[in-house]
């Protein structure tokens, strides 16, 4: 594959603020809705402006999280941003990363009159479910992606080389988890269907682990991938290097590096396709930056074959 980045910008807020820990991105009415996983709110990006949308209310009085400040531990940690339907209508469902108890939460964001409408829902069993299924040890969940192919969410288990857990999906009916975060089911009745185990490979020792995926119109899917020195599933790590992979169910079909965006290791976090022309397929993309100062950065990436 080849790679190239077509557009690069800082995403802030109508007020100055900015955008930080982008970790999921999806289509919601006429723009883009982007997590932060740092936040317990996320970002609405329209043609006219960037509004804040609430997810969750303060958490110990608090809306913003980092370690610095103390309050890492009590964060959502939103790491999935995918399209759904609920009702008939258009929305995007998030999902935390599960490495924690106060993890296990999730969004569901509508448009009622245009404006943004929110459901929550705690997860925590079907968590539960799907770190058995994936045989995750205790601590060492965390889906940080999911695609959408049909009416199936493929979510992602992000490796850890160090810690001997590898890269993996499970797959789950849309449907009825979407039914959990209308109040018309529990979380324990979600099914769960195949795994997909999947060894992208390593750099400078580090193993790449998944940090988003999208379906393509032909079935496949490409993830992001970072390889990120850390020993569990909380705490941040030097990344020495990010990729695209292209895969097809279990199988890896093309690794390909990220380039450098700003001079610095893209950790490319979010993805959401915006289109195909040909061969060539367009993707947007948010790196999350690891620094809670610092403004995300979206991308333009158009991946082409070799």
């Amino acid at each position: 594959m080849r790679i190239d980045v077509t557009a690069v910008r800082e995403l802030r807020f109508d007020d100055g603020a900015p955008v930080t820990a982008a970790s999921g991105i999806a289509p919601l009415g006429d723009g883009w809705l982007v997590v932060q996983d740092d936040a317990t709110w996320a970002a609405w990006q329209r043609p006219g402006g960037v509004g804040p949308v609430r997810l969750f209310p303060p958490v110990e009085g608090h809306d913003r999280f980092s370690e610095a400040a103390g309050t890492k531990a009590l964060k959502p940690d939103l790491e999935v941003a995918c399209p759904v339907e609920a009702g008939g209508e258009p929305g995007v469902l998030l999902l935390g990363s599960g490495s924690a108890a106060r993890r296990t939460r999730s969004a569901l964001v509508t448009l009622d009159g245009g404006r943004p409408a929110v459901r929550t829902a705690d997860l925590a069993p079907l968590y539960a479910a799907v770190a058995a299924r994936l045989g995750v040890p205790a601590g060492q969940l965390n889906l940080e992606g999911a695609s959408r192919a049909g009416d199936v969410l493929r979510w992602y288990q992000r490796g850890n080389l160090a810690a001997g857990v590898p890269n993996a999906a499970v797959e789950v009916p849309l449907a009825p988890l979407v039914a959990v975060l209308l109040g018309r089911a529990g979380a324990e009745a979600v099914p769960l269907g195949r795994v997909h185990v999947l060894d992208l490979g390593e750099v400078a020792g580090v193993g790449l682990a998944v940090t988003d995926a999208v379906a393509l119109p032909d079935g496949r899917e490409l993830l992001s991938a970072a390889a990120e020195d850390t020993p569990n599933a909380v705490d941040d790590g030097p990344v020495v290097a990010t990729a695209l992979v292209l895969a097809d169910g279990g199988r890896v079909l093309d690794v390909a590096p990220m380039p450098e965006v700003g001079g610095r290791v893209a950790k490319v976090e979010g993805l959401a396709l915006r289109g195909t022309d040909g061969d060539a397929v367009h993707l947007l993309a948010v790196v999350d930056a690891d620094d809670p100062d610092l403004p995300s950065p979206q991308v333009e990436l158009t991946v082409s074959p070799g």
